[in-house]
């Protein structure tokens, strides 16, 4: 079983939790959702260390008793319910968000880990995406091997010519910790991406080798305290959303702090940066889009302005550096029903921010069998978006939005919780949750 014991408890090995997740997702969907369903008696090809083959719903008792409950006050794991969200401590253990409160010292906002007695800040813990995205795989109607064994991946070599590969994959538990953001240096071709861990930016060269990082935890100019999206500009600066004080940070390639925005922020979430190098950032709480115009070169925010209202939760932004496009991607439409996706509506922006097209969830459920749970957009080369699908794992083309937007699959193996994207050239850079990873995808085979 992949469990670390420490004492009398055994608690998830985050590093070695992922597989776990993949090996269930790719070989046993079928038969843990029937346990789910059905609780049928019949076996699955998981078998005991004995060598007894064991049935669903003996492995599926296991799962809940030793990876979805806390091992502090022994209570089921909730992603419905706040105070029982799984919660990653720095050391790698994972408790619930209650007994995280419970365990902390107030004033100094520290705890100690019940389990290896490490300190750590009540700042420096994370939502455990692996528990997480476990729990929605249990709780979905259609298994992701369902999919991945339908007609899209057992295409011909000529059909399936659009469909990208893996080429490269860096990153890891330790490296990258619960990452939720990623942009590319043009020119370099260089990664930052933001995540939870000592530093919360980390810059990657283009092979994947760890280069520096910065960001340390902390609400300082040269401080991220809880980091939710990066973007890079033309001339190499970076800009991240903290929501943990509710601030834009803007620093160097090198991660000197240049400028902070704190001022008219609830929740800033996503970032981008436009043709013309001026920052764009969504409001999650307000419901805004805003521009910041930054004079980098002196540090100064020159001007920052509403340039729409009335968005429901927006997260991602992206903007068309081609065509000057602007993509904002909506969150929370409503409460979804058990088992289907949290609605999302994708909405397509002029340069000057006039709206030309929306496509929602229900638009984007064009087959029967599909209920995707878009996390974040991207355009391509020619101008079309593409989304990831963090249900299935897979990454689509919706094509021309301003058009009839066309689905057609571009990843469809090798991502577990993909909630990054970004396009460089015949490549798609993907930033995967799932086992906190950047992996790259081409068209070569």
């Amino acid at each position: 079983m992949l469990l670390r014991p420490v004492g009398n408890s055994s608690v998830v090995q985050l590093s070695l939790l992922s597989v776990f997740c993949l090996s269930i997702r790719l070989h046993s969907s079928r038969e843990v959702r029937e346990a789910c369903m059905s609780m049928s008696e019949t076996p699955v090809s998981l078998s005991s260390r004995s060598g007894r083959r064991r049935g669903a719903e003996e492995i599926l008792a296991e799962i809940h008793s030793e990876l979805l409950e806390c091992k502090v006050c022994f209570e089921i794991f909730s992603t419905q319910q706040r105070l029982r969200r799984p919660r990653n401590l720095p050391c790698g253990h994972v408790i619930c968000l209650e007994c995280v409160h419970t365990l902390a010292n107030r004033t100094l906002q520290q705890l100690e880990c019940p389990f290896c007695r490490q300190l750590c800040d009540m700042g420096g813990t994370y939502d455990c995406q692996a528990l997480v995205a476990l729990q929605e795989l249990l709780g979905s109607e259609t298994p992701r091997s369902s999919f991945l064994c339908s007609e899209w991946t057992v295409q011909t070599h000529e059909e399936r010519l659009g469909i990208m590969c893996l080429h490269a994959a860096f990153g890891g538990w330790g490296t990258l910790i619960n990452p939720t953001g990623l942009a590319v240096f043009g020119p370099s071709g260089a990664v930052v991406v933001v995540h939870g861990g000592p530093e919360k930016a980390t810059v990657f060269s283009p092979q994947g080798e760890r280069l520096h990082g910065f960001g340390r935890y902390g609400r300082g100019s040269s401080e991220l305290c809880h980091p939710l999206d990066v973007a890079v500009t033309p001339g190499g600066h970076v800009v991240v959303t903290d929501g943990g004080d509710r601030s834009v940070k803007m620093f160097s390639s090198r991660g000197s702090p240049l400028a902070c925005v704190t001022g008219p922020f609830e929740l800033p979430w996503g970032v981008d940066v436009d043709s013309l190098g001026r920052v764009l950032v969504t409001d999650a709480q307000t419901g805004t889009l805003w521009q910041v115009t930054v004079d980098f070169g002196r540090s100064k925010v020159l001007a920052k302005r509403v340039v729409v209202r009335e968005l429901q939760c927006p997260r991602s932004v992206v903007s068309c550096r081609t065509s000057g496009r602007i993509a904002v991607l909506e969150h929370g439409l409503g409460r979804p029903r058990r088992g289907d996706a949290m609605p999302v509506r994708l909405k397509l922006f002029t340069k000057d921010f006039i709206l030309v097209s929306q496509v929602d969830s229900f638009s984007l459920n064009l087959m029967p069998s599909m209920r995707l749970d878009v996390s974040s957009v991207a355009f391509d080369r020619r101008g079309g978006l593409v989304v990831s699908d963090t249900r299935r794992g897979l990454v689509w083309s919706l094509g021309d939005l301003h058009k009839e937007p066309e689905l057609t699959p571009v990843v469809v193996e090798g991502l577990l919780h993909p909630v990054g994207l970004v396009t460089r050239q015949n490549f798609l850079i993907i930033l995967d949750s799932g086992d906190h990873t950047v992996k790259i995808y081409s068209t070569d085979n």
